[in-house]
């Protein structure tokens, strides 16, 4: 068997005759009884015609008689084949000198043959020869399944109920490795669970490997099972090996009593490649329904039986395999002739391969291709060397899910968008889930102000997309661009339409005046899509009866770069409450309890240290209970936008204020000079307490912008606008305050104060920094008070 499940014995009933029984062969386009002299390559694709019998059909367990031509003898045919002429493919074939090493009863057999078969299930069969003598059986299991799927086949332990046959069953798990190999490994089932090893101490439990089990010491335990031959045709998995019958360890396998009816299982399903904490490959659950991916039955291994009649036809033919031979070179190619080493066809697209995708099958070459949405309908292989030496790839589009990387559901669960991103473009697609004459996708929070593609069937029957700028709410409102849309498609199916393109991300024209020289996708921040359907749309002349009758709620973001989505929600009431409480906390208390410790220290008393602190730690407290209210909100915050940076810092600030405050150096003495940690702490209190609002009021504004970038609040620019008047303000009041200070230190310098005579406590508005400052903590100074008695002049 090389491909098309062919499988037969063969008979040579005289010198023109021979006889073919138990044949299966799926079918071919035009296949021949073939001869050649060997059974390499060129040989057999110079091979000729040696019957008139053609086979043309699906053979299943068939017996054939067939007849030589007359021109024909044996002695012309060392190799006999079954050979597809269209596709130069050779099925199978018999190499006739080979057969003097028959086997004693003079029937020689290939690895597939065997002399019994059950069928398990429609993708599954089992097929077993016997050999008393030496204690063993052969078992093959052939199933049309994954590459990456596992086939498991063995006994049921003998005491076991029905419902528990899993438990305490001797089976062996075979499939193939990630390089094609085969592989076949004896399993206990503890558990109906996948295989899990104990970290402690090694044990393990579930659907495991013989060879695992008894901890880290594995003394005694061997695989009982050992592979013969595997191979992999047509989507078939075959996998054939050998296990004795009561020669076995005790513990984890279970004898095999050759006459007796024993109750086997059997499983298919996904199997997990090792790792590094489990160096085997382990089935996962099988999954699906009895007889379809598990089940049981009882089988007396002695007891004739061939229920399998035909092929095995896998529906998913993925793996196929074409060969050459040395120095042909295998390309893939959009040119039906092919041989394109000398460049005779330069408008050719070479899809894969090239000059060093060559081998034959003891030393093979993989070439992996995957089509794309763009790739055509049909594509060629060939040889890059030699003209027409291959044939034609039907290249057929599955599902838009597996024709992009990334899909969404847009609002309301009726339009499916689609996305793939590469270097410079995104490939888009939209799939409408009901009834409409058009379908339209926009980027945008709504239609009005939005780039929107439209996708429709004309009065032709041809799909069309065309693409808009919407300033309005009219047909007038609705202007055609000219964006450089490439691969567009336009489809509908029962109704439901589908429109796929691929567009640039940075559109050609740059920044120009044309409305779709700025329509930039930008993969790393969300994009706003929308949606619409209606009844009808025509390439011009726009009117009221375009209009869609269905349209989205509103937009939802589509993360491009993470192939998410999250829908573009309204203002949330504890948002806006975050964000009152937050201006409240750094447009009014903090800066406020700066301007009292500045401006109010020429007020007799402490009223003013009372008003900086009491202000202070209000504002402190606002700031700490937004935060949680928008962190409880949103379920945590992410460190990416400038808002969130702002605000992170400026509240590292102002709870650095307390801490900075608590360890305040006493103050100096009345006359002395101030310590150096006294005007070192002085100025780093200042310094980072104007730092904490200036950074606050970044955090303002960058919370505007993050709301409407977010949100979409209509009167954000306003509310920004308003922020700008509030701190300007601010600062004028803050300029005159300053002015009136420079003032009051003028006067007093130039002694036009108008001090009570004798007061000569010291100006508690003097700023800390000035140089010229006097001790503020009146406690802590000697009293230089000076009374004077005043006489009335009577005279």
């Amino acid at each position: 068997m090389v491909q098309h499940q062919l499988r037969g014995y063969l008979k040579i009933m005289d010198d023109c005759s021979f006889r073919v029984s138990q044949f299966d062969m799926l079918s071919g386009s035009d296949v021949h009884w073939w001869g050649a002299l060997a059974p390499d390559f060129d040989n057999v694709t110079r091979g000729f015609i040696i019957s008139d019998q053609k086979l043309n059909q699906t053979y299943a367990n068939s017996t054939l008689v067939v007849r030589l031509l007359q021109n024909v003898t044996w002695d012309m045919i060392h190799v006999l084949a079954v050979w597809d002429r269209p596709t130069a493919s050779d099925f199978g074939h018999v190499v006739l000198g080979e057969l003097t090493n028959a086997t004693e009863n003079g029937v020689h057999t290939e690895p597939t043959m065997f002399e019994n078969c059950k069928v398990l299930s429609k993708d599954l069969r089992v097929r077993w020869s016997l050999n008393v003598k030496e204690d063993s059986i052969e078992i093959g299991l052939e199933g049309a399944t994954g590459v990456m799927n596992y086939m498991a086949f063995g006994w049921a332990n003998p005491n076991a109920t029905d419902s528990e046959l899993m438990v305490g069953a001797d089976v062996a798990v075979t499939g193939f490795k990630e390089d094609g190999l085969p592989f076949v490994d004896d399993f206990f089932i503890t558990k109906y669970s996948e295989c899990v090893t104990n970290s402690e101490d090694g044990s393990a439990q579930g659907v495991c490997p013989d060879s695992i089990y008894e901890g880290p010491d594995r003394v005694g335990l061997v695989n009982d099972t050992r592979l013969i031959y595997g191979q992999r045709r047509d989507g078939v998995s075959f996998i054939r090996y050998k296990r004795p019958l009561s020669q076995v360890d005790s513990k984890y396998d279970h004898p095999v009593d050759h006459l007796a009816n024993m109750t086997v299982i059997w499983a298919l399903g996904k199997i997990r490649p090792p790792d590094t904490l489990q160096p085997y490959y382990l089935p996962q659950n099988h999954g699906g329904l009895p007889f379809e991916t598990f089940g049981h039955l009882v089988l007396n291994v002695s007891a004739h039986v061939n229920d399998c009649i035909g092929p095995l036809d896998a529906q998913d033919k993925e793996d196929f395999s074409i060969q050459a031979g040395h120095d042909v070179a295998l390309y893939v190619t959009s040119d039906p002739i092919g041989g394109n080493a000398t460049l005779r066809n330069l408008t050719e697209t070479i899809y894969a391969g090239g000059p060093v995708a060559e081998g034959v099958q003891a030393s093979p070459t993989e070439l992996v291709w995957a089509p794309d949405r763009n790739t055509p309908d049909h594509v060629y292989y060939h040889s890059l060397y030699e003209k027409k030496m291959g044939w034609r790839v039907e290249v057929v589009d599955g599902g838009l899910s597996d024709m992009y990387n990334n899909s969404v559901v847009l609002d309301d669960q009726q339009v499916t968008f689609f996305w793939t991103l590469s270097k410079d473009s995104i490939s888009i697609a939209a799939r409408a889930e009901k009834k409409s004459g058009y379908l339209a996708v926009g980027f945008g929070s709504g239609m009005i102000y939005s780039y929107a593609y439209v996708g429709w069937i004309d009065d032709n029957g041809v799909g069309r997309v065309n693409t808009y700028w919407i300033d309005g709410k009219d047909a007038s409102s609705i202007h055609l661009t000219h964006e450089n849309l490439t691969y567009v498609r336009c489809k509908t199916e029962n109704g439901i339409i589908t429109l796929e393109f691929t567009r640039p991300l940075q559109p050609s024209c740059g920044r120009g005046n044309r409305p779709e020289c700025k329509n930039i996708i930008d993969p790393t921040t969300p994009l706003k899509v929308v949606w619409a359907m209606g009844a009808r749309w025509s390439n011009e002349h726009l009117s009221e009866r375009n209009m869609h009758s269905f349209t989205s709620s509103r937009p939802i973001l589509v993360l491009l770069m993470r192939g998410s989505s999250e829908a573009e929600q309204d203002l949330l009431p504890v948002l806006a409450v975050h964000g009152f409480m937050m201006f409240l906390a750094w447009g009014i208390l903090l800066p406020g309890g700066i301007l009292a410790a500045r401006y109010l220290k020429h007020f007799r008393g402490d009223g003013w240290y009372k008003i900086h602190v009491y202000l202070q730690y209000s504002g402190l407290a606002i700031v700490l209970l937004a935060l949680l209210f928008a962190v409880a909100e949103l379920r945590g915050f992410v460190v990416s936008s400038a808002h969130v940076k702002f605000g992170i810092a400026a509240i590292f600030l102002a709870c650095v204020q307390p801490v900075n405050a608590s360890l305040r150096p006493q103050k100096q003495a009345n006359g002395e000079q101030a310590p150096f940690k006294r005007v070192l702490w002085e100025y780093s209190h200042i310094i980072i307490g104007r730092s904490a609002i200036v950074v606050g009021i970044a955090a303002l504004f960058s919370g505007m912008k993050h709301l409407g970038d977010r949100y979409g609040v209509e009167n954000v620019h306003g509310l920004n606008w308003a922020l700008v008047i509030w701190f300007t303000v601010g600062a004028l009041t803050v300029l005159y305050l300053e002015y009136r200070e420079k003032q009051l230190k003028r006067d007093r310098i130039f002694g036009r104060s108008n001090w009570v005579l004798g007061n000569l406590e010291e100006d508690e508005s003097l700023d800390l920094l000035s140089p010229t400052r006097r001790p503020a903590d009146k406690e802590s100074q000697v009293s230089t008070r000076m009374e004077v008695q005043l006489e009335p002049l009577n005279r």
